[in-house]
């Protein structure tokens, strides 16, 4: 089951220990997935059981606001279409946190299995589920004092 909007609001905001606002977004399209940081999870089997992404611009200012860094120097990454070693580092940590989002009492646990980043090769499964329709939210999460970026989820059938 996907979860609410108000719960990744929350989780955000207590990992990053800041304010975090959510709105609806529109859903990822093939396009963006070059500068896409995309979580895949499995269950104890290894099937995929879902992705996470966050763009560019979300992950560099969750991983710099997660490592208490200025936002200027997301703002670089950014500009430059990568992350930076340091925020790369923070990001995954942060898809670990996430895994939380994906899993309920009494249902598959999902646990994270690999994330890429921005210059790494996707594969072809992970970009599908991550494109799909079906069990998805799609949000813009805005985080005080960095930025926004766009936070996609989506559930394999």
């Amino acid at each position: 089951m996907v979860p609410a909007p108000l719960v990744v609001r929350n989780l955000l905001s207590d990992l990053l220990g800041r304010e975090v606002a959510v709105t609806p977004a529109v859903p990822v399209v093939t396009a963006d997935l070059p500068t896409t940081v995309v979580a895949v999870y499995v269950d104890e089997s290894l099937k995929l059981t879902g992705v996470i992404g966050l763009d560019l611009p979300l992950a560099a200012f969750a991983g710099a606001a997660l490592g208490l860094l200025p936002a200027g120097g997301a703002e670089d990454c950014i500009v430059e279409k990568s992350l930076s070693p340091l925020l790369a580092e923070n990001v995954k940590e942060l898809c670990n946190v996430l895994s939380g989002l994906l899993s309920r009492a009494g249902h598959t646990r999902h646990k994270l299995h690999r994330v890429y980043v921005p210059g790494e090769d996707l594969p072809a499964d992970a970009a599908a589920q991550l494109l799909a329709f079906g069990q998805r939210l799609d949000l813009t999460v805005g985080i005080a004092r960095y930025g926004d970026g766009r936070f996609s989820l989506s559930l394999a059938a």
